[in-house]
């Protein structure tokens, strides 16, 4: 496993594993609505964005991307794994190298989190400190979790 710094010529892979895992797994979790609305979002121009920031990058394994996370600041925006490479610790790995990132300037890093990734950061440390409610079309709600973790030793 190798987690590099995204690159223009990724746009199309991080688009295919972003949009697989959001139609495979947000439907089990969220109406239709929402899985449009996290598609809509992460549009390849979205994600070239990310990659220009420097902020985005991807997990490698075996030279094939496995997963992808980005983050402004302390907070981290994103973090996707292919749902046929879940609960392999490839989701801690990008979680750890965001974290590392995060750390040198931030001693908190905060993320909303989607109804499915909230157990893997309650267990890698992340508190509830809010609840986030988005409304989108026919009265659809978005609802998330905002949570915080101190990445500084105490």
């Amino acid at each position: 496993m190798e987690y590099i710094t995204a690159t223009p010529d990724m746009v199309d892979a991080i688009h295919y594993c972003l949009h697989t895992t959001i139609h495979t797994v947000y439907p089990k979790y969220y109406p239709q609505e929402v899985v449009d609305f996290f598609c809509r979002h992460h549009s390849k121009e979205h994600i070239s964005e990310g990659i220009v920031s420097g902020n985005m990058g991807v997990l490698l394994n075996d030279g094939a991307i496995v997963g992808t996370g980005c983050f402004d600041e302390n907070h981290i925006t994103g973090l996707y794994v292919l749902p046929d490479c879940q609960n392999q610790g490839f989701g801690s790995q990008i979680l750890n190298c965001l974290e590392a990132k995060i750390a040198g300037k931030h001693s908190t890093a905060r993320l909303d989190a989607s109804l499915p990734a909230v157990c893997l950061y309650e267990h890698r440390g992340y508190k509830t400190v809010g609840h986030g409610i988005y409304t989108l079309e026919n009265d659809v709600k978005l609802v998330y979790e905002i949570m915080e973790k101190n990445l500084k030793a105490n």
